[in-house]
């Protein structure tokens, strides 16, 4: 597998662009009669724009992506909806092809009318400035952007087995109001191997739930959680273990951009959790762990709290035997065994207390959990809570 440069226009045919005036932006990605399948939130509350996107995907094409930031479009009943269509009528007149083949995106304040005298100038930049530049691919992955400090972008080249290279590209946005029950706020992935619609959506599937599934930075779920996968066509071949271990590579990329990133973030935090009985008790167990915000505290200050992680483990659900877990931290070369086989490590070897708060100092946390119960495993990903979230979040509308 080779990582490639030109983000979501590293596949020649696609075209991007993104513009933004003040805190709207726009994003469009465009490829005539894609094939195309999308995963949602699971939010009772959701945004206009995945109704007119759930019914243009019925049939498995499209032809593009508009996507709009610094408004929600949710909460916003018939007016809302109608603004959803008149971003997808907008971009199928530009572009010369049927507005049922356009996938509409939101991202923003939740509540409010988009404000379409701003955002219809700001979607025309954008849509008369497609193409397939490294500035390009840029200007579509800062557009989308909201409380985003950085922009968030994976591309591979790979092979199947038979030897066929394929490409696989993404985008997406999300730094806080993520606890996704389907995906995370926005992401926006292609590529250029032929895969029928049935078994696109299947794949999508599947690789969200070990990627953006896994991501938790303040355990609220997002109401406009959108994930699109479309394929160009253009290279004939069949799916193997190969193409599902690229889309997963560039599916987990974006999810632990989000985690990096998260609203006030100091410390990214990976949580796995090895031999569980099974599937299911791995991510229930990983996501309680990442999810916890005593344990997301103790990460920000630096505390080597091991029993904020067993508690967080024991109310998750999950059957198991406390007194068979081992619990360990690790960052670059360190590596702490708090407890093992039930037992804490830490009260007779200062030295492990010594190293497991070392460990702390450092940006990244790798905690690690074994059930010893199975061989089932799960990761999840986030990030510490700090007194930049709270201050963002307080914020956020005014």
């Amino acid at each position: 597998m080779k990582l490639l440069d030109n983000g979501i226009c590293s596949i020649d045919s696609i075209l991007a662009s993104g513009f933004r005036d003040g805190k709207y932006g726009v994003s469009v990605i465009y490829h005539k009669d894609s094939t195309a399948v999308g995963v949602y939130t699971q939010n009772k509350v959701y945004a206009a724009p995945i109704d007119v996107t759930r019914k243009h995907l019925e049939n498995g094409k499209i032809s593009a992506i508009i996507v709009n930031s610094g408004n929600a479009n949710c909460y916003t009943k018939e007016e809302g909806l109608k603004n959803a269509e008149r971003m997808a009528k907008l971009t199928g007149e530009v572009l010369g092809i049927p507005s049922d083949d356009v996938a509409v995106a939101s991202t923003g304040v939740i509540g409010r009318q988009m404000p379409m005298d701003v955002i219809e100038p700001v979607a025309m930049e954008s849509l008369n400035s497609l193409g397939n530049s490294r500035e390009n691919a840029t200007d579509a992955a800062k557009a989308i952007m909201t409380t985003d400090t950085v922009p968030k972008e994976c591309a591979v080249e790979s092979e199947l087995v038979d030897g066929t290279k394929f490409k696989i590209a993404g985008i997406c946005k999300g730094s806080g109001m993520i606890a996704p029950n389907m995906g995370t706020m926005l992401g926006f992935i292609t590529t250029d191997l032929e895969v029928p619609q049935d078994e696109l959506q299947q794949l999508l599937r599947d690789s969200v739930k070990r990627s953006f599934n896994m991501v938790v930075v303040d355990g609220d779920q997002s109401t406009n959680d959108t994930v699109i996968l479309m394929s160009t066509n253009e290279v004939k071949g069949n799916v193997d273990d190969n193409f599902k271990e690229a889309l997963d590579y560039v599916c987990i990329s974006l999810a632990k951009q989000i985690a990096k990133d998260g609203e006030g973030a100091k410390h990214f935090i990976e949580v796995t959790c090895h031999n569980a009985k099974c599937e299911d008790d791995a991510i229930t167990i990983a996501r309680s762990i990442v999810s916890s915000s005593l344990v997301k505290t103790a990460v920000f200050g630096a505390d080597p709290n091991w029993g904020r992680i067993i508690t967080a483990m024991g109310y998750s659900g999950v059957d198991f035997d406390p007194e068979c877990v081992s619990i360990s931290i690790e960052s670059d070369d360190l590596k702490a065994d708090i407890v093992v086989d039930g037992c804490v490590m830490t009260y007779d070897n200062p030295e492990i207390l010594k190293k497991a708060e070392m460990i702390m100092q450092h940006k990244e946390i790798i905690i690690t959990v074994s059930l010893n119960d199975g061989d089932c495993y799960a990761t999840a990903y986030g990030c510490d809570l700090t007194y930049d979230y709270v201050e963002i979040n307080a914020e956020y509308t005014t």
